[in-house]
């Protein structure tokens, strides 16, 4: 990317201006009743062994979170969402723990869904294996900025906008 100045927008460039690479994120909470499925995560390099979001996943260049959302549930679950189902539970801002590093700002949408078509299934590596949980009573562990979601739809708390790490 470069600037109107034609200066090239870097990791180094963003930092000495006080500015930050932003990098999207769609997850997709299944909900079965008071139920939400979630995917045990292996064999990644982050957060093995955590429970997670069914679906989850970056944004690709040119794909709205919409599409990126409807994208991730199928290749993750093999399941078809349509965009139309799609709730947005909350946009988190979040740091990666880093936040000396422009691209370590995250913003990711996590949304609900209620219908959809097929039956979730893992349909990636990534995914030990999926399971049904209520959300008062969570495996453990799962991962932490995720966790702050869930536990936040289930107590009636989770607002439009969640800062995490900050």
């Amino acid at each position: 990317m470069t600037d109107p100045d034609g200066t090239s927008y870097t990791e180094a460039y963003a930092a000495s201006h006080g500015r930050f690479a932003v990098i999207p994120a769609a997850y997709v909470v299944l909900l079965r009743g008071d139920e939400v499925l979630l995917q045990l995560r292996r064999g990644t390099g982050y957060f093995d062994e955590y429970w997670a979001c069914g679906a989850a996943g970056h944004v690709e260049q040119g794909e709205s979170l919409l599409a990126a959302a409807v994208r991730e549930a199928r290749e993750e679950l093999g399941v078809e969402l349509d965009e139309s189902a799609l709730t947005v539970l909350t946009v988190m801002h979040r740091t990666g723990g880093a936040p000396h590093l422009a691209i370590e700002e995250r913003i990711d949408v996590f949304f609900s869904a209620t219908e959809w078509r097929g039956d979730p299934r893992p349909m990636e590596d990534k995914a030990a294996e999926l399971g049904w949980f209520a959300l008062d009573a969570l495996p453990d562990p799962v991962v932490p900025h995720e966790l702050a979601v869930l536990e936040a739809l289930r107590d009636g708390r989770l607002g439009p906008i969640t800062p995490y790490g900050f």
